[in-house]
């Protein structure tokens, strides 16, 4: 009986061995949980030709969009585990949004395998034109002079903006009025028209009106100052010591798949992230780019997970 197991494992483990070899021998797709023309669309298909040219196979990027990133991503999770179903994921459906939405039909950390990542985004505070300040040290200041009166626009509740926020408002002791809009734009919209007086957003999307004057940057949340724009502080130099946040995007498969094609699709990812026309690329849309292994880049989407849990957590927010 024993040694029947042994044959048979042994057989599964050749068969196993075989499949990695041959992958990919037919194309591979990649779901992107947003519609068309969004930032993490644009990310899928700024990268689609680099590592189609690194898999050997055709790639088809598909757009499904819904329930913030939920539905297109919870398609992923319930596909064959065997590398040729791939997800585009981001902040939003994999750490910040699962911390906060109640009813996830899917567990990103036991149900998707980090294969590696993208690049970041940092967040940036910015004033609307007519709002008094020109400095974060200025806007906290009115905000301690009003607390709870001075409206700061997100993307949406519990979104990546809105969590930042929360954070921001603990780590530097303000009170401050979440304004949430329905996505990005509206809310930009009403910030230029200093409907509202600031706003939490990634830089990609605020770089543009920055750049033109059009709004008044403050601060930024990375780590260290963005070489786009250089002369605006860190949140962190600005007297929030270790203030972090950002968004991220990269490459996940539904758990199960074996750890050679797991090797082989980091291995492509990372040699398409080498191409200096892809990068120069991210760098021009205001992203960082992330270089990290795939364990690195595990460890670093769960400590994320964790991090977004406990701001909900303490912020009491909570998305049915």
């Amino acid at each position: 009986m024993k040694t029947r197991i042994v044959i048979a494992l042994a057989g599964l483990c050749i068969a196993a061995s075989a499949f990695a070899q041959e992958f990919p021998n037919r194309p591979v797709r990649i779901v992107v949980p947003w519609p068309p023309s969004g930032n993490v669309d644009i990310t899928a298909r700024t990268l689609s030709p680099a590592l189609s040219e690194a898999l050997g196979q055709q790639l088809i990027i598909e757009n499904r969009a819904g329930a913030g990133g939920t539905i297109g991503t919870a398609a992923v999770v319930k596909s064959p585990a065997d590398g040729y179903t791939l997800l585009l994921g981001s902040s939003g459906t994999v750490t910040s949004g699962p911390a906060v939405f109640k009813n996830l039909t899917y567990d990103p950390l036991k149900e998707l395998v980090a294969i590696g990542p993208i690049q970041s985004v940092p967040i940036v505070l910015t004033a609307a034109p007519k709002t008094p300040v020109s400095t974060f040290q200025e806007f906290v200041a009115l905000a301690k002079s009003r607390p709870g009166g001075v409206s700061v626009a997100s993307a949406g509740s519990g979104s990546s903006n809105h969590l930042a926020l929360e954070l921001l408002m603990r780590m530097a002791n303000l009170k401050l009025l979440h304004v949430p809009y329905k996505g990005s734009g509206p809310a930009i919209t009403d910030l230029l028209g200093s409907q509202v007086e600031a706003m939490m957003d990634q830089l990609a999307a605020s770089i543009g009106h920055i750049r033109e004057g059009r709004i008044k940057p403050l601060a930024i949340s990375s780590p260290k100052r963005s070489p786009l724009l250089p002369n605006v502080p860190t949140l962190d130099e600005s007297g929030v010591k270790g203030y972090e946040a950002a968004t991220f995007t990269g490459i996940f498969a539904p758990a199960g798949v074996s750890p050679a094609v797991v090797q082989k699709l980091s291995s492509a990812l990372r040699k398409a992230m080498s191409n200096e026309g892809v990068r120069e690329r991210y760098r021009g849309m205001g992203v960082e780019i992330m270089d990290m292994g795939q364990a690195e880049f595990a460890a670093y989407v769960r400590a994320d997970f964790e991090k977004w849990k406990r701001v909900a957590r303490e912020g009491n927010i909570v998305i049915e």
